[in-house]
């Protein structure tokens, strides 16, 4: 009976050291779990405090280099990437900038420096007007444009409104022309078996959906539009260069080639072969650069990219984008 008893409580004792064994591991997860919440608040709330300082910030970081009263100079503008809304070559910042540089009493001349593959026609044409409405207000300040690297398609859109162009001997000039890729699913979803299913209230609404056979009709109707936007380029061109072009007898000038700046100087897409300094110094005759580009600040750009719509990109890879001059 003795020995029962024994037992019976020596089972009880390892019962209840199981319990507090357990309690404690439980409270020690908590304890970590609280730990745990405590520190991601307060790591939230130091990006928090870190992004309001460079929101209050950003305004300093978005001036411009360029500053009135700096002494006579020539004006800098960068063209510098993707001609794109939202993007740091849009019309917005182009502008903005093309307007502080003209403004300036201390401004001699102006240089718009390229180094872009093109992009929107909506925002090369933009510029495009800007830059010769702006020759037409201060007529004192001539505006040359500079091909670096690049100056294609919708950049060489605005280049075409400079007083004069320069580009170096093996720059990459021209590609007037102008397109609107995207891909066709259509063989891919009958091999996996899936139906697609469009309902529009417009007979040509989803003409431009990937996962759907193209209509020779709505094929034609895109190809219009592509043609339009086309000749509004050829013709802007035209205006901007005049009799400078050398249209008569190359057809294929306006045909979506690039040349080197050689050969783009005998075509007439450019008037002289030149660098940002020759051209500052010995043209403008102020050596003396000032940059009036729109500077976009670290949190600036990463709040455009942290906000950038993913069903964006997506319409752009499926092929829904608008016409785009490259």
């Amino acid at each position: 009976m003795a020995d029962e008893w024994k037992a019976s409580a020596a089972v009880e004792g390892d019962d209840r050291s199981w319990k507090l064994l357990e309690k404690a591991l439980l409270a020690s997860v908590q304890e970590q779990r609280r730990a745990r919440r405590w520190g991601i608040f307060f790591k939230l709330l130091v990006v928090v405090y870190l992004f309001a300082g460079l929101a209050l910030l950003a305004p300093l970081f978005n001036l411009q280099k360029g500053v009135a009263g700096s002494g006579s100079h020539t004006a800098l503008i960068e063209v510098r990437g993707m001609i794109a809304d939202q993007e740091a070559a849009s019309a917005d910042n182009i502008v903005g900038s093309l307007r502080a540089a003209f403004e300036d009493a201390n401004t001699k001349g102006v240089i718009l420096r390229i180094n872009s593959p093109g992009g929107s026609p909506v925002q090369s044409g933009y510029i495009y007007d800007e830059i010769r409405r702006l020759r037409v207000e201060y007529p004192a300040i001539k505006l040359y444009a500079v091909i670096s690297d690049l100056g294609a398609s919708g950049a060489y859109y605005i280049a075409s409104a400079a007083d004069q162009i320069y580009a170096d001997k093996a720059s990459l000039v021209g590609s007037i022309g102008v397109t609107a890729a995207g891909f066709g699913f259509v063989g891919v979803m009958e091999k996996l078996g899936v139906d697609r299913r469009v309902y529009t209230s417009g007979e040509h609404k989803a003409f431009l959906d990937p996962f759907q056979p193209p209509k020779e009709e709505e094929a034609r109707f895109w190809q219009g539009v592509l043609e339009t936007t086309h000749r509004q380029f050829i013709d802007s061109v035209k205006q901007g260069r005049g009799e400078r072009l050398k249209v008569d007898g190359h057809p294929e000038l306006f045909s979506g080639l690039v040349w080197s700046g050689e050969q783009a100087l005998k075509l007439g897409l450019v008037d002289a072969l030149g660098n940002t300094s020759y051209v500052a110094r010995e043209v403008i005759g102020e050596k003396e650069l000032v940059d009036f580009t729109v500077q976009e600040s670290s949190f600036d750009r990463f709040a455009k990219k942290l906000g950038a719509s993913v069903a964006e990109h997506l319409a752009i890879w499926m092929g829904f984008q608008g016409p785009a001059l490259r």
